[in-house]
């Protein structure tokens, strides 16, 4: 993998920069746990999955998008039985996600603040414009960024529109997350390169069936701080 032409990196945000996915998971478990007179919590979790899946298209990703699915879940599980006190329990469950302190990948931070004196630093994310700016804010991380892009989706033409906004050629763009389906697969297809750097939790949604991924333009790491090592 050469990087010595690489100007610009770009750095997905949840469960890269902070830890998000945990607070997803929590929020299903408790879901489950409000709706287990009408389903246990396997199927339960199954038919919120299926209905976060038909509203992507037309909410998009992020927290208030997932508030809705969830509503609109408990509304078919339970036959339109739901009680309105749930509903209110579901609605304080998003805005305790949205009220969560925020936690940084460790090691994060002192990467950032290495790199950004060698290369121009992006925040490339997908999810809610408000919520994302509000944590970053929270974060602490702010300075350390040239520019910031919310997505609604990550795929190669949002890729190729950042890397066009940039004013770089594919093969000057890094780009750093852990998601293979939303941060690696997309880049190394527009000629990018990109590095997967795990989180212990992944969404059903960001898994590809096959893990592997062999490309002359792609590494994976274990933990941020190697990013300092390895450029």
């Amino acid at each position: 993998m050469n990087l010595n032409k690489i100007k610009v990196i770009a750095f997905d945000a949840d469960d890269t920069l902070w830890v998000n996915e945990p607070y997803f998971r929590k929020a299903e478990e408790d879901f489950c746990n409000l709706l287990n007179d009408f389903l246990p919590e396997d199927t339960c979790n199954k038919i919120l999955f299926e209905i976060e899946m038909q509203n992507l298209p037309t909410y998009g990703y992020g927290i208030k998008p997932f508030a809705l699915s969830l509503i609109e879940a408990a509304i078919k599980i339970s036959e339109n039985k739901i009680p309105i006190e749930t509903i209110s329990k579901l609605i304080n469950i998003a805005k305790e996600m949205l009220n969560m302190p925020i936690e940084l990948i460790d090691g994060i931070e002192e990467t950032l603040q290495q790199l950004s004196k060698k290369y121009k630093l992006v925040m490339a994310t997908k999810g809610d414009l408000l919520d994302q700016e509000r944590k970053l804010i929270k974060s602490g991380l702010e300075n350390y960024f040239h520019h910031i892009e919310v997505m609604s989706d990550k795929q190669p033409r949002q890729y190729k529109k950042l890397i066009k906004h940039l004013d770089i050629q594919p093969e000057e763009f890094l780009m750093v997350g852990n998601s293979l389906k939303s941060d690696i697969l997309p880049v190394l297809e527009i000629g990018a390169s990109a590095i997967h750097i795990p989180f212990h939790t992944t969404w059903e949604h960001e898994k590809v069936a096959d893990e592997v991924v062999v490309h002359f333009k792609f590494k994976e790491l274990k933990k941020a701080s190697e990013l300092m090592n390895f450029l």
